[in-house]
């Protein structure tokens, strides 16, 4: 081609090269600003597809452990509260021990017992107080007291369920004279049967702590079931958002050299621009 004003071949040439620098320069600095290689659809439709589905799969882990911490934290209170009552029950079952000596006076024996009383009222307290976020597990009864039920999955059809322990309730693990039965109201301080009631009281509170044991039992289990299942959706939300981070995240060691390398592509761009620019000024010397 020869000399033309009209057209100037290497003028496109160099544009052309440079708007691939320039578009090239903008992708750069935007996975540098924000840390991702694939920031939208328009990027990688296939990768960020992929991205977004794991990122769902994420939430929904999140709320499975939302779910769990509720649970484990609704169950550490019952099993404070269980254990505490299990402690004043080996108490107790030393009281009733000691007043069913039939050499101990009967105003010790009274003491013993009104200590005895009392401790039944702090372990219905403990019922009472054994409660997170409106639930009580300890108390109510199995059909309709409140009960634990954990998120085990993301579609929500797995689920870990504690039942009510009615230990309160007329079968429940603490027999009936915590509600204020027999045992309670006999009479230690009797000359002739103050012995025998308390020997009958320190029986039934053997029974209660055998019964407590198996209850205890329960808790616990059911408590590592669910720190276990903690752990194993912890692990599963880092490994998935590790995949993510692997699919849409950015380099950023590597972007800052291309945009090195790019930046100084941009100023050869300008300069080779600016020369084909000029190359038409040449004509003139033809004329002269």
């Amino acid at each position: 081609m020869g000399f033309s004003i009209n057209t100037n071949t290497g003028a496109f040439v160099a544009l052309q090269t440079l708007n691939a620098t320039n578009k090239g320069l903008e992708t750069t600095q935007s996975r540098i600003n924000t840390g991702l290689k694939v920031a939208s659809t328009k990027d990688d439709s296939g990768t960020y597809a992929i991205a977004q589905s794991l990122r769902a799969d994420l939430g929904g882990l999140n709320a499975v452990k939302s779910s769990l911490d509720r649970a484990q934290s609704t169950l550490d209170v019952a099993i404070s509260a269980a254990e505490s009552i299990s402690d004043v029950l080996v108490q107790m079952k030393e009281k009733a021990t000691a007043a069913s000596d039939t050499g101990m006076d009967a105003a010790s024996r009274e003491a013993l017992q009104d200590d005895f009383n009392k401790q039944i009222d702090q372990i219905k307290t403990y019922l009472k107080s054994a409660e997170f976020n409106g639930s009580n597990i300890l108390t109510g009864g199995a059909t309709d007291g409140d009960k634990i039920e954990a998120l085990l999955n993301t579609d929500a059809t797995e689920k870990l369920t504690v039942e009510n322990l009615d230990l309160d309730g007329t079968g429940g693990a603490l027999v009936t004279f915590v509600s204020g039965g027999a045992s309670q109201a006999a009479d230690w301080s009797d000359a002739d049967t103050g012995a025998t009631a308390a020997g009958t009281s320190a029986t039934a509170v053997t029974d209660a702590i055998d019964a407590l044991k198996s209850k205890l039992s329960e808790l616990g289990s059911a408590s590592r079931q669910i720190s276990g299942q903690q752990t194993f959706v912890t692990k599963l939300s880092d490994s998935i958002e590790a995949g993510i981070g692997n699919l849409v995240d950015a380099d950023l060691a590597k972007e800052s050299a291309r945009l090195q390398a790019l930046q100084t592509k941009q100023q050869l761009g300008l300069q080779a621009l600016s020369i084909a620019n000029q190359a038409p000024q040449s004509i003139l010397s033809l004329f002269r």
